[in-house]
């Protein structure tokens, strides 16, 4: 096949991009040429998709990965562009377009965030802006878009955490640095609540399988196929690594009262026994329950929880960061002072 990537050149499309290769596949790739360097064998084209898309203009591909799409007006422009130009087009979109996580199990027929079209082109007319707190919404109205574009040729990937070497989010990083650094861990809440996660590597291989079958429609990709608990995830850490780390499991309310950010000072970690945020009433219990039965169903396959920590753990031991680089987790002297506070707490109960 000869398939365009938008976007890719760090992460998933990296991984992707080694996959397809793999399999013989003819890549191009369209950015705006800031992280190219380790690519090789592919066509590179040079652009902007939130203004400039004439490299992609009068060219034909079987089929589209956009790994990129986050602006609703830039997906409606690239579709319209390309929809007499490809058969297929596989949009990441992600868990996050749904209204919450409260129900468990929810699946891809739960509602979606709502915004108009309008409203996002008007929130988005200075493309420099923060938008981050309308990701969910922006990408359900991508998904839209790319649908208007080429109704019945879209493959809408909904992700849940994608984990891996290259992974600049430091959400999987952040823990696996902290574990293999050994000592007294906080670790958070309940150790028996499960996670989800998915390895690049894994998507990307279902993508590629996804695509050379033109399959289309809307799915939850992320796992594993079993539970694993935050406790699991730990331990394997300190398994792999062969680290000295304790945990000290300090619960929600602690965690609340001390103004813990959840997902961010505390990457996987979303309470279930208190309401996210203010103006809420429910928890969101159904965080790491999102049913993946349909990706199941069309081969979606898992490497072990060692192996994607191994790659993770060495690709992170080449990156050198200060602690002020970290873009998840909490800094050593926060952790020393909500240890100190949780154990005197529970030595006075």
């Amino acid at each position: 096949m000869k398939i365009l990537v938008l976007g890719g050149s760090r992460f998933l499309g990296r991984a992707f991009i080694e996959e397809a290769q793999k399999r013989g596949h003819e890549i191009s790739i369209f950015n705006r040429g800031n992280q190219n360097e380790n690519l090789k064998n592919v066509e590179i084209l040079i652009g902007d998709r939130n203004g400039d898309l004439s490299a992609l203009k009068d060219r034909k591909w079987d089929t589209v990965l956009d790994t990129s799409g986050f602006i609703p007006r830039s997906v409606r422009e690239s579709t319209q562009l390309l929809k007499n130009n490809v058969k297929h087009y596989t949009f990441i979109s992600s868990i996050s377009v749904y209204r919450d996580w409260i129900p468990v199990g929810l699946d891809e027929d739960y509602p979606l965030q709502t915004m108009s079209s309008d409203q996002a082109d008007e929130l988005t007319k200075d493309s420099t802006g923060q938008f981050y707190e309308y990701y969910g919404a922006f990408k359900a109205l991508c998904e839209q878009e790319a649908e208007k574009s080429m109704p019945g040729r879209v493959l809408k990937v909904r992700a849940g955490q994608l984990v891996g070497k290259n992974d600049y989010t430091d959400r999987f990083p952040y823990w696996i640095h902290r574990v293999a650094k050994g000592g007294t861990v906080l670790a958070p809440g309940n150790p028996h609540r499960p996670i989800q996660y998915i390895d690049n590597r894994d998507m990307a291989l279902w993508i590629l399988n996804a695509m050379e079958k033109q399959i289309v429609g809307s799915f939850n990709v992320t796992g594993p196929d079993h539970p694993v608990t935050m406790q699991e995830f730990l331990q394997s850490i300190k398994s792999v690594t062969g680290s000295d780390a304790e945990f000290v499991w300090a619960d929600e309310k602690f965690l609340m009262d001390h103004g813990v950010a959840p997902w961010t000072e505390m990457p996987l970690w979303v309470p279930e026994l208190f309401a996210l945020t203010t103006g809420e009433d429910e928890p969101w219990k159904g965080t790491f329950s999102i049913n993946i039965s349909k990706a199941l169903e069309t081969g979606l396959h898992f490497r072990s929880l060692n192996e994607t920590i191994k790659e993770i753990y060495h690709w992170q031991c080449k990156r050198n960061l200060t602690e002020n680089d970290w873009k998840a987790g909490i800094s050593a002297e926060r952790e020393r002072q909500l240890l100190e506070a949780y154990l005197t707490q529970v030595s006075n109960l």
